[in-house]
């Protein structure tokens, strides 16, 4: 893990912890807030969307497929910019992708385009990429190393915030003010109905792209605290002698996270469909959304409370307790049905909660001046999501509630990681935080 934040502010520039850092910390959770946001939007959109251009599962998982196939592609490039220009330079940019992106999908709809909404989630992911080898990172090193799991997962608790208000905000502008979003559970919708429907996408992107860059221009006028040389890549001579391949706690970590993806990413982008089977609930699209806002709720409360607990108790134990849990709350939505399948579903949003930010800073915990690369590779990792698209085809082939088989199996990877994978080997020496930019 990042190590310790120097007691003095470098070259006498930085301000002390207690107010510098903490302006920056709150500034950044609204990074945090915005592309939980808009992230989640995808969870109301998809239904949404699978009636609009008749899609089966397959091809609805997709759309979150090639969402998290751009955090394979712009990472490696994020790192780079961010090496080249600064992380606040970058920050502002990745801003103004998702603006563009957000305007890309009025595009999509007035068309309407299933390929260019393809294209514009991609923009937009894009975006989301380099905040996310940006501020990730950057939370985890301003800080004591020993409370880097705790301010990761505080910082993540608004992006939870942002996950919870989307469904609300999706639901009543996308599906409450479409057909297809209102009507019962196996209702055919005429092609009118249909391209009225996608229209009612624009309004909400616009608002998102208005709010991204009034967003990008804050934080370009702010003064981010700056990381020292020793948070970033280390010179070609001395990588010749440092391996990252060399820590197991990344190496097991990059695939813990892409399980992890999966699990989130399933639960999900496929409740509102689960949820409104005739044997769970029979509710609407419409009525199902705010549900799904409960699941977001629950993890955000879970962050709040991890931040907390982190603090007194190991990060890896935490992670065990929440991995079991959420183990067992997915075998009773795969096993039962009614309301009972629902709420347990609901549920996983709870243990799921500290997942991300508790496997992201163990994994990159001792990499010291490898740091940078460690965390490249864990977002990258992130694009283990687009494998959702196989709990679609599984749903096609062999039911919707049993493709929650192939997430119960993610839990178990989860666990593992906490109990045995996390364990830090050949530890570097920390890094440290320097002048502001």
């Amino acid at each position: 893990m990042p190590g310790p934040m120097a007691s003095t502010p470098s070259a006498g520039t930085a301000a002390p912890p207690g107010t510098s850092y903490g302006k920056a910390l709150s500034l950044l959770a609204s990074l945090f807030f915005m592309w939980g946001f808009i992230t989640v939007i995808n969870g109301v959109l998809l239904p949404h969307l699978r009636s609009v251009f008749e899609l089966d599962y397959t091809q609805t998982t997709l759309i979150e497929s090639v969402w998290f196939i751009a955090y394979f592609f712009a990472s490696i490039p994020s790192a780079k910019l961010i090496e080249r220009v600064g992380y606040k330079r970058s920050i502002v940019t990745g801003l103004l992708i998702m603006a563009a992106g957000a305007l890309g999908m009025t595009l999509a709809a007035s068309l309407p385009s299933y390929g260019v909404t393809l294209a514009m989630l991609f923009v937009i992911a894009s975006g989301i990429t380099l905040l996310q080898v940006a501020a990730n990172p950057y939370v985890t090193v301003i800080g004591p190393p020993e409370t880097g799991s705790s301010r990761l997962n505080l910082v993540q608790a608004f992006n939870s915030l942002g996950t919870t208000l989307a469904p609300l905000f999706a639901g009543y502008l996308i599906l409450g003010r479409s057909r297809s979003g209102t009507a019962d559970a196996g209702v055919q919708l005429s092609q009118a109905e249909r391209f009225a429907d996608a229209q009612s996408v624009i309004l909400p992107y616009v608002l998102v792209a208005i709010v991204l860059v009034v967003l990008a221009v804050i934080i370009a006028r702010f003064p981010l605290p700056a990381l020292g040389a020793s948070t970033q890549r280390a010179a070609k001579a001395e990588r010749r002698q440092q391996s990252l391949w060399k820590h197991r706690n990344l190496v097991l970590g990059i695939p813990t996270m892409i399980a992890y993806l999966l699990a989130e990413i399933g639960v999900a982008n496929l409740f509102i469909n689960f949820v409104s089977q005739p044997q769970m609930t029979a509710i609407t699209h419409d009525q199902a959304s705010r549900y799904l806002a409960l699941l977001w709720g629950g993890m955000m409360v879970g962050r709040f409370a991890g931040s907390f607990i982190m603090r007194t108790i190991p990060a890896e134990r935490v992670l065990a307790v929440f991995a079991f849990g959420a183990l067992v709350v997915v075998a009773t939505a795969t096993f039962t049905t009614g309301p009972l399948a629902m709420y347990a579903l609901i549920l996983v949003g709870l243990f799921h909660s500290i997942m991300f930010p508790t496997i992201f800073t163990l994994a990159i915990k001792g990499l010291g001046p490898l740091t940078e690369e460690g965390s490249g590779l864990m977002i990258m990792a992130i694009a283990g999501g687009a494998l959702v698209v196989v709990q679609g085809w599984l749903a096609d082939r062999y039911g919707l509630q049993n493709s929650f088989f192939l997430t119960m199996a993610c839990e178990v990877v989860v666990l593992a990681y906490a109990l045995w994978g996390s364990r830090v080997t050949h530890e570097l020496a920390a890094p440290e935080v320097a002048a502001a930019e």
